[in-house]
């Protein structure tokens, strides 16, 4: 996207950050509870500024939790929008519905907040609270996106477990493209690496891209469809749109055939 091309050399990072691969977590979940709490907060303190008692503090209170709520509408919508990006689909008009809703109870929460700094309460509450409930739509959108079309889950799939050894390929049919086999059920993705077999998951965390169209560019192994970067030495996410790492198994060669091992889980 433009907005990232203008970060020029720093696009990786702001892209990580914004993903949340430093958190192994997206990022944009975790930032939506700030908006949304606080809207809530407002609403509640609106509701009890109609009560008799202390109604100017309540309503200055209700003033500064909705600040927040903006404030924290920034953070939400910009991860958002990194993560949407990468969507695709029914996942991807989904997302462009959510986020319609959601600039439009912004947009009504920063109407709502000069009309309370204009002094005209009700009208603030109302549009408060109509804007609060566009975001329990959205909300609900939102989790679809994360239930029904898995945007977010590790896609990873099953984790090969156990001690034992499996031999799974002859060292010489591993040329320099990848090679995907099954052990004990699970799908196993190898490479060559330098001289160096890695034995890596089968799909991408992110949308469970098959890794076996991946490659290894310096050290790094490479999503197919939309680019994430993880580690050969460890499977830690390197560059996302993943946020979590990539299965990583043990691997050796013994007797001409290469042999992989489960992790513990």
């Amino acid at each position: 996207m433009f907005a990232f091309a203008a970060t020029g050399r720093y696009r990786d990072r702001v892209s990580n950050a914004l993903h949340g691969t430093w958190l192994g977590h997206p990022l944009h979940p975790a930032l939506t509870s700030l908006p949304t709490g606080a809207v809530a907060t407002t609403v509640a303190m609106d509701a009890a500024s109609l009560l008799p008692g202390r109604a100017t503090d309540l309503r200055h209170a209700a003033r500064f939790a909705l600040g927040v709520g903006l404030v924290g509408s920034v953070g939400a919508a910009a991860t958002g929008l990194t993560d949407w990006q990468h969507t695709h689909e029914r996942s991807r008009r989904i997302g462009v519905v959510h986020g319609v809703l959601n600039v439009i109870a912004t947009g009504l929460y920063a109407v709502s907040w000069r009309q309370r700094r204009d002094g005209r309460q009700l009208r603030g509450m109302a549009s408060s609270a109509l804007g609060y409930g566009l975001t329990l739509g959205s909300g609900y959108l939102g989790g679809d996106l994360v239930f029904a079309s898995g945007t977010g889950v590790d896609r990873s799939g099953a984790r090969l477990s156990g001690d034992r050894w499996t031999p799974v390929l002859s060292a010489t049919a591993l040329d320099d493209q990848p090679q995907r086999v099954e052990v004990a059920g699970v799908g196993v993705v190898l490479y060559r690496n330098d001289g160096q077999v890695v034995a890596v998951g089968g799909h991408c965390p992110h949308l469970g891209a098959p890794m076996d169209d991946g490659w290894i560019d310096r050290d790094r192994i490479v999503c197919p469809w939309h680019g994430s970067r993880f580690a050969c030495e460890s499977g830690e996410v390197l560059r996302g749109p993943a946020t979590a790492a990539l299965p990583r198994y043990p691997v050796r060669i013994r007797d001409g055939l290469v042999e992989v091992r489960g992790v513990a889980i």
